[in-house]
């Protein structure tokens, strides 16, 4: 069932504006003889709620990505939470840092705590803490007289510091074992939290705010051809490796029978098939998507634009180029995101040149990067285009026809 149309929520890219009249009519006159669950009419109610209009009609909307890459999408009502003990590494890795840097040190706190535990109540067992002094007692822990001497034991031996005042004899076969113990237990620990620091402090992340993406796209005609571009740019002189970059188009709509698919995806072609999508990260480059009978685009003119809602998703991904002279060094995979709602869609403008040529040498002039001007562009839609080429060229054969029949007649 659709949502009413004034409501005091948010506005989601979820509207049914776009449904055909017939359609919502089957929706609706099926929405009145079957009930729906109370739990899913609360979620799709929850989807499709609208804010009230601003701006002159201007209605603001949740985005599914943020300008700077960032998912608004949350996680709930999640049963089994033993998968993310399953891959404890990238559980650690994903946390914050204020509790990465508390899971960090409280790993090398406890196990020095339950050693140092472990070894003074030896000691006391045996009674070494009571003998202390004694030059003819056979300790089996020696210079451990209360718990805070056990406790530098502990960290001493896991830490390979040995200070040499503090040790575990052979008078004792636990001792022996237990320090084993203790070293295997702290190589292991070393080895997980100083590799999940390498991995959290060395995640490209930091690198993918140096890409930058235009803050709107444009739609104009290259080549006779209409065509929606964003322009890409690589801030660092240490250049993206195989950069790739792919599009997604994130709309709602109700199919034939009736059912509602929220947040559906589908792809824009920005040049798989010809290898353009593929990218030479150098200088900032416009990134062109044809609107052809294959896009979904095809039927949306300046007109229609004004009343659609969708958001296209741009992913720009390739490894980071590593370090050093070194043939088989290797970088790690960096992706950055952005979207643009139809409201950043600008209708009939090209983008501004932002190079020039400068003593022997390209410059690229980065406060350039955003401008836009206007272009002569026809408001009609990709299809009303090429269907009135069609005509024309109809229209062009009919009359070369008729002046070849008049030219052979006389």
């Amino acid at each position: 069932p659709a949502a009413p149309q004034e409501a005091g929520g948010r506005f989601y890219p979820l509207s049914v504006a776009n449904i055909p009249n017939s359609a919502r009519s089957r929706t609706s006159a099926r929405s009145s003889t079957v009930p729906t669950p109370e739990g899913l009419q609360s979620r799709r109610c929850k989807l499709l709620e609208e804010d009230n209009p601003v701006q002159a009609g201007k209605r603001q909307r949740q985005r599914y990505v943020t300008k700077v890459g960032k998912c608004q999408v949350n996680l709930g009502n999640i049963q089994d939470k033993r998968r993310f003990l399953s891959d404890i590494f990238t559980t650690i890795v994903d946390l914050k840092y204020r509790w990465f840097l508390f899971v960090f040190m409280m790993c090398y706190i406890v196990t020095w705590v339950v050693f140092g535990t472990i070894y003074f109540l030896d000691a006391w067992v045996r009674g070494d803490v009571g003998h202390q002094g004694d030059p003819e007692w056979r300790a089996c822990i020696e210079n451990v007289d209360s718990f805070v001497s056990a406790l530098l034991l502990s960290v001493e031996s896991q830490r390979t510091i040995g200070y040499g005042t503090r040790m575990v004899t052979a008078n004792c076969t636990e001792g022996v074992i237990l320090l084993m113990a203790q070293s295997i237990i702290g190589s292991m620990i070393d080895a997980m939290m100083v590799g999940c620091m390498f991995v959290k402090i060395s995640r490209p992340k930091k690198r993918a705010q140096t890409l930058i993406f235009s803050k709107n796209c444009v739609i104009s005609r290259r080549d006779e051809k209409l065509c929606l571009m964003f322009r890409v740019g690589d801030l660092r002189e240490s250049h993206m490796v195989d950069a790739k970059i792919r599009a997604k188009l994130i709309k709602s709509r109700q199919t034939a029978e009736g059912e509602f698919i929220p947040l559906e995806q589908s792809e824009l072609n920005l040049g798989y098939d010809t290898g353009e999508d593929r990218l030479f990260l150098v200088e900032p480059q416009i990134i062109c998507h044809v609107i052809n009978r294959h896009s979904p685009f095809w039927d949306m003119s300046a007109e229609s634009l004004r009343r659609e809602q969708f958001e296209i998703i741009i992913i720009l991904e390739g490894i980071v180029e590593a370090t050093g002279n070194s043939c088989l060094a290797t970088g790690m995979t960096c992706q950055a995101r952005t979207s643009y709602t139809e409201d950043e869609i600008l209708w009939g403008y090209r983008f501004e040149p932002c190079m020039s040529l400068e003593k022997g040498a390209f410059h690229v002039d980065y406060s350039r990067f955003e401008m836009t001007f206007e272009v002569q562009t026809p408001a009609a839609s990709a299809k009303e285009l090429h269907e009135l080429r069609e005509l024309e060229q109809q229209e062009h054969s009919t009359l070369s026809l008729y002046w070849d029949h008049l030219l052979q007649s006389c």
